[in-house]
């Protein structure tokens, strides 16, 4: 079952990636994606092992992003992949049945595309954000709530969102949101999915 906080780890935070992703499976999270565009294939592997065994006694899915080749050398819980990571269809069939799939789509056009073989989608970027300078426009509250509408599946929000938009969030149809920043760079990064996890639930 997925839960409403969905972390997002940045290797470009003060604190070390394998930090950031036992503060928030601590402080909640349902699932931590790695993400790391940079990082050679068999460095992201040594991470995603060490981050797997962690991980999976707090009960927390490992996600990979957009690389298939490392999320089949650690045994990821799933894979994340973009619009241009190649056909979802084969990466369902290289992860096997048992694994998460998950989707990003950024326009309504990107709707009628998504396979069934795709568990969730992220959509986004809801607000700019500097974590993906190259991301596409952002869509705001009423995009959002379009785009989830029309796709008809379990849908994360992301881009730019933390602290006070659960309610504007669930209001547009979003399971729960996918945060980088609001976790990754906080004082306290346990503390600030606790209190993303609990805003969620009261909202």
């Amino acid at each position: 079952m997925m839960g409403p906080i969905y972390a997002i780890t940045d290797p470009d935070a003060p604190r070390d990636v394998v930090d950031q992703a036992l503060a928030a499976a601590r402080g909640g999270a349902w699932a931590v994606q790695l993400r790391d565009k940079l990082v050679s294939d068999a460095d992201l592997v040594a991470v995603a092992l060490r981050l797997h065994a962690l991980l999976r006694p707090l009960g927390v899915k490992l996600i990979i992003n957009d690389r298939l080749e490392v999320a089949q050398a650690a045994d990821a819980d799933g894979l994340h992949i973009g619009q241009g990571d190649g056909a979802p269809e084969v990466a369902r069939t290289r992860l096997g049945a048992g694994k998460l799939l998950g989707l990003s789509v950024e326009a309504r056009a990107q709707c009628a595309a998504i396979p069934d073989c795709i568990d969730y989608i992220g959509v986004g970027p809801v607000r700019a954000t500097a974590t993906k300078p190259d991301h596409a426009p952002p869509l705001g509250m009423e995009g959002l709530a379009a785009i989830i509408a029309q796709a008809r599946i379990p849908a994360f929000a992301i881009g730019g969102i933390g602290a006070g938009d659960a309610p504007a969030l669930k209001h547009a149809g979003a399971i729960g949101m996918a945060v980088v920043t609001a976790i990754s760079r906080a004082p306290d990064p346990e503390a600030a999915t606790r209190a993303l996890r609990d805003e969620w639930s009261e909202a």
